[in-house]
């Protein structure tokens, strides 16, 4: 049986620390024995929830952090990822969906959708300046 665990990180906002979030997701995976499957997910998933908190969030304000939180939930097989931004938030009922036609050719929008797909569960907080993702069942 797992045990509870929670592990968290903050960086400032700037793209090029998404290459410290990769090296978190790789030590949390490696400590939890993910299998690739629900590695190469969560770490996809991670980065663009990242990205999406120092890009829209933060706007790239370097002054701003964005905190980075992983735990298992004890006695359940499930982790959770945790991505908080200081930014005003975002109206994330009405996220315009990347697969209609108008939207096919658009580059951005398609974090939300990805995270969605990647993850169990997706839910926002805070105006949409935290977003929390779950993944079931990762353990055996």
């Amino acid at each position: 049986m797992h045990q509870f665990m929670t592990k968290e990180m903050i960086i400032k906002s700037n793209v090029e620390n998404l290459r410290y979030v990769e090296k978190f997701v790789d030590e949390v995976s490696e400590e939890l024995h993910l299998s690739q499957d629900v590695y190469g997910n969560l770490l996809i998933a991670t980065l663009e929830a990242v990205n999406n908190a120092i890009i829209h969030g933060n706007k790239k304000n370097e002054d701003l952090d964005v905190e980075v939180e992983f735990s298992t939930i004890e006695d359940h097989k499930d982790i959770v990822l945790t991505v908080k931004d200081q930014g005003e938030g975002f109206d994330f009922l009405n996220i315009p969906d990347p697969t209609a036609p108008e939207n096919i050719e658009k580059i951005n929008g398609r974090g939300v959708f990805l995270m969605e797909k990647l993850s169990d569960e997706i839910a926002f907080e805070g105006n949409g300046s935290v977003v929390k993702l779950k993944f079931k069942s990762v353990f055996e």
